[in-house]
């Protein structure tokens, strides 16, 4: 199964690429200040995925940090569309009349290219209620995307284990699982605190440590596929 060798192939850079990026530009707004012309560009003694007192936006969209996040984005978004493509060759490969594959795909590439809206217009600035209002509908829409993509995949994996057998290591299937039954209950309990003002270091944290359960599924992945010859 060639798809199944292309997906294992490209999973470790969805993870890698995105998680890289992001703590290159974390290490360099807290350690290299010197890179950065504004004090307010400038952070100190933080680790955000335990204290919340940066977002990621926050380390991302200031010069040069931005030379760094965004190509990374720009990258993953093109391989998370490739990725799902690639997914959606499997699953037909197994059974061309599966339910939800359109959903899939829909879900899947919606939330590449919402990662690339999201990446172009982070760190341009418009003091527009409007336009603030546009970029947070971007970035919940993209979380939202990604999850029902990755519960969809998820639920179309299991309901054909037995034609997978060969081809799936079923404890890393059950890890996806667990992980995305996970974001999607803190998803959910965390609406109220999103949606109220306050909580802002509460906010930060849960942000970056829900990237990190996010693009952990990719991980999980590389592990589940087996190597197929």
């Amino acid at each position: 199964m060639e798809n199944i060798n292309r997906v294992k192939s490209i999973t470790l850079w969805i993870f890698f690429v995105p998680f890289i990026a992001v703590n290159v530009c974390l290490i360099l707004v807290t350690n290299f200040h010197e890179l950065f012309l504004s004090e307010a560009d400038r952070l100190h003694n933080t680790i955000p995925y335990i204290d919340g007192k940066a977002s990621i936006s926050r380390v991302a969209r200031v010069f040069p940090t931005y030379f760094i996040f965004k190509p990374a984005m720009f990258l993953t978004s093109y391989l998370l569309i490739k990725y799902w493509i690639y997914n959606k060759n499997i699953i037909q490969s197994f059974d061309e009349n599966t339910k939800h594959l359109n959903k899939i795909i829909f879900f899947g590439i919606g939330s590449a290219i919402l990662l690339t809206v999201h990446s172009i217009f982070l760190g341009i600035k418009f003091d527009y209620d409007l336009y603030k209002l546009f970029r947070r509908v971007v970035m919940v829409s993209f979380i939202v995307f990604e999850i029902v993509a990755q519960a969809y995949l998820v639920f179309i994996l299991y309901k054909m284990k037995n034609k997978l057998h060969n081809y799936i290591n079923f404890r890393f299937l059950f890890a996806k699982r667990v992980l995305v039954t996970l974001l999607i209950i803190v998803a959910i309990i965390s609406i109220p605190i999103i949606s109220s003002p306050g909580y802002k270091f509460l906010k930060h944290a849960l942000e970056w440590d829900y990237f990190v359960g996010v693009i952990s599924f990719y991980l999980l992945t590389f592990f589940m596929w087996k190597k197929t010859n």
